[in-house]
């Protein structure tokens, strides 16, 4: 029988579910357990085909829009991108019990834009249009409040209608060196532009990224698991490929893998979007494993013990009421 290869498996940490998905699969959970199926999620609960699919299994129903609900008392859930202001009023007008899954780190970019309007400021919101994280920011407020920025470019082109009195946001899951680029040309272009006191890019986003900038230069190759309509799981394929790293392939799951492409590697680095589960890392690693002698070693660039409580509804104290 002939010798498996070696390969140097080097994973980056953190990885994988950051707090806001951990609370919003928590609370499909907790609703499912304590209310019993169905419980009807708005929207994908967070961009992973697996994590939806194992919810779904338990009595989860996924919806894009509210008109698709029976009248009902089922729970209703808002996912963790967040939603316009329009979709809490229509759950309120049908009387439906609804949980918001909101991560807390995009309502805190809900505040600010509604601080930024309340003292009359033009607001830009960084960010990729149609994502339903920018959707619901946008959604916050009055039609034409809010100017999505995607490109340089854009903020290059932006004119402004009183250049002294602007501010602006940014999509949580973006990329931190394509926003500081486009920050740059804001300030440069805008120097009284109002910004938030803490980076809208939430930390996992950040330390995920980080912690690819470190591998990706020094392996053959480099997953990241998540799924195509992830935005961070996309920005960390970006990250490994302008770090440099010959190959980078996002994956959903192991049967996504192209084995011909990796036949050479000697060493592979391994990450996961802020949706993805730890267990489809380990289904890839095993299909590695298969393949070829591993040699396994994790490279961290920050500590997370970050912790995000239940919507109130669900909390013990609430749950035993």
């Amino acid at each position: 029988m002939q010798a498996k290869p070696p390969l140097k498996v080097v994973l980056c940490s953190p990885r994988g579910f950051c707090a806001g998905v951990v609370r919003a699969i928590d609370t499909v959970e907790k609703a499912l357990e304590l209310y019993g199926a169905p419980v009807y999620v708005r929207h994908e609960i967070v961009h992973n085909r697996y994590v939806v699919d194992s919810l779904r299994a338990k009595g989860a129903i996924f919806v894009e829009e509210l008109a698709e609900i029976p009248d009902t008392n089922a729970p209703v859930v808002f996912s963790a991108h967040g939603v316009p202001k329009s979709v809490p009023s229509e759950a309120e007008q049908r009387n439906f019990f609804s949980l918001d899954a909101t991560c807390p780190l995009v309502t805190k970019v809900h505040r600010e834009a509604a601080i930024h309007f309340k003292r009359g400021r033009e607001i830009l919101l960084i960010g990729h249009s149609h994502h339903p994280e920018v959707v619901g920011t946008l959604g916050q407020l009055p039609a034409g409040a809010v100017t999505l920025i995607e490109t340089a470019a854009d903020a290059e082109n932006y004119l402004p209608k009183d250049p002294g009195n602007l501010a602006f946001v940014t999509q949580t899951t973006l990329s931190i060196d394509d926003t500081a680029e486009i920050v740059a040309v804001l300030r440069r272009r805008f120097p009284d532009i109002n910004g938030p006191h803490k980076k809208d890019i939430c930390y996992a986003t950040t330390n995920r990224q980080l912690a690819v900038k470190k591998v990706a230069p020094v392996v053959d190759a480099l997953i990241v698991v998540g799924a195509p309509n992830s935005s961070n799981s996309q920005r960390l394929r970006e990250v490994a490929e302008r770090e440099g790293c010959p190959l980078t392939v996002l994956a959903q799951r192991a049967t996504d893998i192209d084995w011909e492409r990796f036949a050479s590697i000697t060493s592979l680095g391994i990450t996961a979007g802020a949706s993805a589960p730890e267990v489809i890392v380990e289904e890839i690693m095993d299909a590695f494993a298969e393949r070829f002698e591993l040699k396994v070693e994790t490279v961290s660039a920050a500590e997370e013990d970050e912790f995000f409580p239940l919507p109130r509804p669900l909390r013990p104290e609430r749950a035993a009421e």
